[in-house]
């Protein structure tokens, strides 16, 4: 809990897109949004990767087609850049090879450039505090890659059918409160039970959950 007088500090976001105008209008959104901060705005991940060591970020909106080094390869370099940086892919395609090499390389959410600007903004949030937000086409062809490359064997797990629940809503891609709001509880309960289901799957992260789920037959 913050101190009396003390404010949170802005989540700081840097954006990497080609196309200008987009650019500029992510810009104004994030920038001029309360609890954000926009520290940088590149039109190449070369230009990302330099301006990002003069200005650090907690999180990248990252283009897929870009001139010069492409997103998905470029994430991996954000990452040795700054293992702690979350970065979310941003774009309008959505092929199943794309998403799963960013998702690979490191990236923590992916979403289509159809995202409204409100839920935008959630899904910022949400990769910062540990999230991993998903458009839902993108979360089926994910849990479409997850089986295919795990196919599920029986279920074997200790988790109570809220969990599973969860888990499977986490796993479309629903934010922590929109998982809330799905099962009628608060956030908070939403976030106990994700502590819960970390435990019971001897996981540290919702991908790594959603893998052993599908892996062992829970979903």
């Amino acid at each position: 809990m913050l101190l009396q007088g003390m404010t949170a500090e802005p989540i700081r976001v840097a954006l990497v897109d080609d196309d200008e105008l987009l650019r500029g209008s992510l810009t104004l959104l994030v920038g001029g949004a309360a609890g954000f901060e926009c520290t940088g705005s590149y039109p190449t991940l070369e230009a990302a990767l330099s301006g990002l060591g003069r200005e650090p970020a907690d999180l990248v909106l990252l283009d897929v087609d870009l001139p010069g080094m492409p997103g998905p390869e470029g994430v991996a370099h954000l990452r040795e850049l700054d293992p702690s940086l979350q970065v979310v892919m941003f774009t309008v395609y959505a092929e199943d090879d794309v998403v799963f090499t960013s998702l690979c390389n490191g990236a923590c959410g992916y979403l289509l450039k159809d995202t409204p600007p409100e839920r935008l903004l959630t899904a910022l949030r949400d990769a910062h505090q540990g999230g991993a937000p998903m458009s839902s086409e993108i979360a089926r062809k994910v849990l479409g890659l997850f089986r295919r490359v795990a196919p599920p064997r029986a279920a074997s797990h200790d988790l109570t059918a809220q969990e599973v629940r969860l888990l499977g809503l986490l796993a479309e891609g629903y934010t922590y409160q929109g998982a809330a709001e799905r099962l009628f509880v608060s956030i908070n309960t939403v976030r106990s039970h994700v502590r819960s289901i970390y435990d019971k799957l001897h996981v540290h992260s919702r991908s790594q959950a959603v893998h052993q789920a599908l892996k062992r037959g829970i979903l």
